[in-house]
């Protein structure tokens, strides 16, 4: 049996992009190159539709590990190389299923882009399969085969391959430019961060601490969630805001009732700020409709209306159940359910409003000089950087 050590890196989205492709899969094959950087040996071969990378003697399975993770690859085969020569494809064939336990039904599929190559897709598979049955004990099935033997015949030569692997699909990190995500340590936000990377966005985060009303650990907690989405994203700042007399003021000065629409208004105004200052297009957050009191439609468009910028809401129409799915995937769940409560959880209202009134809000907000606070929490946000 022969051991493939190339894998052919398949975009499967990028196909779709047209005249900007080039820039797509040069970003892709930048972010490869970053998160494989250990690997020293291996070389690459960028082609229009696909990347081969050659991993020679490193560790093949911890590559294919790494890059399961990256956004842009759709899927990956470990193939093996040969020159376009049909007896050497019928004996590259033949050894490839040598030694392999489990199957007992096969099927050969081709494909020739190279269209010198004398001999069509058709005739390649009806010269392949015979040999195939003549020397491993496989019948074939070319409705629902155990192993698919595929063909690929191209410019630069012919690969052949019977596995492949899903990976992360989307775009490539860095494509769609930048946005500042508001991460609360829950459960939703670090799916959202997650869905958002796959669009080839990069995030930087923020978040609202309340100390001595909320846990130092909750700080810990978000350092491990940002840890597991390095996998996606290999650096990630995170912009700690003290928020503690903010949250005072509001109140000191709010009916309680408003306290978490006013609350979330002065997040959105700190967010735009910090994010028009890190080159930040967007805000995201991991909130989805209806879920809590300033969740619902009435709240998020009072709530907005402080800031300039777009707010993103990956999840605003995904059932919690499927989030919470998503979030087992990533391996955020465990760490998100730790009893480290953030400032929203700590200070909620036993009524918050679901239906806030402008006016009300205006006039609780007017009672207070909440933009020096804001300025004041701005100055003092501690940012770190998890790599």
């Amino acid at each position: 049996m022969i051991h493939p050590h190339i894998i052919m890196i398949r975009f499967g989205e990028l196909s779709t992009k047209g005249k900007n492709k080039k820039d797509f899969v040069l970003m892709l094959v930048k972010n490869i190159k970053h998160a494989l950087k250990k690997y020293t040996s291996i070389e690459y071969d960028v082609r229009y539709d696909h990347v081969y990378i050659d991993t020679k003697e490193e560790n093949i399975e911890e590559i294919i590990d790494i890059l399961k993770d990256i956004s842009g690859i759709h899927a990956l085969s470990l193939v093996i190389k040969i020159e376009s020569d049909i007896e050497l494809i019928k004996k590259t064939a033949v050894e490839m299923l040598k030694g392999l336990t489990g199957a007992r039904t096969f099927k050969v599929t081709c494909k020739r882009s190279n269209k010198r190559f004398p001999i069509k897709s058709d005739d390649i598979i009806r010269m392949v399969a015979p040999e195939i049955l003549k020397n491993i004990p496989l019948r074939v099935d070319v409705h629902n085969p155990d192993i698919k033997v595929n063909i690929e015949v191209r410019d630069e030569g012919t690969y052949l391959f019977i596995k492949t692997i899903p990976c992360s699909g989307g775009y490539p990190i860095g494509v769609a430019g930048k946005a500042l995500m508001m991460l609360s340590g829950g459960i939703d936000s670090p799916v959202a961060s997650y869905l958002l990377m796959k669009r080839g966005i990069i995030l930087e985060c923020i978040h609202y601490a309340s100390p001595p009303y909320t846990n130092a650990a909750v700080i810990d907690k978000l350092k491990d969630i940002l840890k597991e989405l390095n996998r996606y994203q290999y650096s990630i700042k995170l912009h700690i805001v003290p928020f503690t007399k903010l949250q005072e003021e509001i109140y000191k000065h709010s009916d309680e009732s408003y306290a978490i629409t006013i609350m979330r208004r002065m997040m959105y105004r700190i967010a735009n700020k910090v994010a028009i200052k890190k080159g930040c297009l967007a805000i995201c957050n991991g909130e989805s409709i209806g879920q809590v009191a300033s969740q619902t439609l009435n709240s998020m468009q009072v709530i907005e209306k402080v800031g300039e910028l777009p707010v993103i809401r990956p999840l605003a129409a995904v059932d919690k159940l499927d989030i919470i799915q998503i979030a087992k995937r990533i391996n955020t769940y465990d760490i998100s359910i730790r009893p480290f409560e953030d400032c929203c959880t700590i200070f909620e209202p036993k009524n918050p409003k679901t239906k806030p009134n402008e006016k009300h809000v205006l006039l609780y907000e007017s009672k207070f000089d909440y933009e020096s606070l804001i300025d004041e929490a701005i100055e003092n946000i501690e940012t770190i950087t998890i790599e």
